[in-house]
């Protein structure tokens, strides 16, 4: 199959692309949009569009009143018509605190001489991973020398914006600064690569965040077989996924076209999403 866009395509569309502050509305044709800031990530906005009379409110993924990272979303005061995701439509996030619950899986994980895994969405997911192990680290509640490594470039570039545009998070212009602060930011996949073969007890991010690709796969394919090692997926996971597979009990996954026998305590902290459930 012929490609639908080349580079070419995607810089004349990038070239077409304006800054719109949120609160500020801008008119296209005859429409009027205007964009509230959605919590979630960093930058998400819903967008109301404004045209013959009616308004269409499109929000994209909405964050939680209470995320560890972003600021409530913002209100909309008004819609005809509104598009919402629905990924917790039906539930409510569990009452857990994951911060104590995480600590505790790695002070056991590190007792028995095993590694804690934790498959992350490199945007959001895996600053706020960042954040929880900081704070478990300062207040002594994991050990202050563990290793603490983050493989996936699109995590550590993100961590960076992150960082650089700390006034739009909710925690402390400090705590932003030193999210990386004694991390191992894994670059090249040789890098990766060495750290599959070490055997100490460390705590790794890795993307993807369901195990469906990336660096966290070679990880898996590590670590998975040894029962002292523990896999903490911290967050929402499809069915069809490796991540929902290995959290539904699986005792093996095909992985690189071999199966993987998972013999590692594996966890699923829903705590750590980021989207709005059914009461937000």
């Amino acid at each position: 199959a012929l490609p639908l866009y080349g580079v070419a395509d995607a810089k004349r569309a990038i070239a077409r692309i304006g800054v719109a502050p949120a609160g500020r509305g801008v008119r296209v044709g005859d429409a009027r949009i205007e964009f509230t800031p959605a919590g979630h990530l960093l930058g998400a906005m819903s967008v109301s569009v404004c045209a013959n009379g009616r308004t269409l409110v499109f929000s994209g993924d909405l964050g939680r009143g209470d995320d560890l990272l972003m600021p409530a979303p913002g209100r909309v005061a008004q819609a005809d018509v509104l598009l919402i995701e629905s990924t917790y439509g039906n539930r409510c996030h569990p009452r857990d605190n994951v911060q104590a619950h995480l600590g505790e899986i790695v002070r056991a994980t590190v007792r028995r001489g095993g590694s804690v895994l934790l498959p992350s969405f490199a945007v959001g997911r895996a600053q706020a991973l960042l954040l929880v192990l900081q704070r478990l680290k300062a207040a002594g509640e994991i050990p202050a020398d563990l290793p603490l490594f983050l493989d996936s470039p699109m995590a550590s570039t993100a961590t960076a914006l992150y960082q650089r545009h700390r006034k739009l998070l909710r925690i402390t212009p400090r705590e932003a600064a030193t999210l990386t602060d004694d991390v191992t930011l894994v670059a090249g996949p040789e890098a990766s690569e060495r750290l599959t073969r070490q055997r100490w007890p460390k705590v790794i991010i890795s993307a993807s965040g369901m195990a469906t690709g990336g660096r966290v796969l070679h990880h898996l394919k590590a670590l998975a077989p040894n029962p002292r090692n523990h896999i903490v997926f911290p967050g929402f996971q499809v069915g069809g996924t490796r991540g929902a597979a290995l959290v539904g009990g699986a005792r093996e996954v095909k992985i690189h076209g071999e199966y993987v026998a998972v013999k590692a305590t594996v966890s699923h902290l829903e705590g750590f999403s980021g989207h709005a459930d059914a009461d937000g």
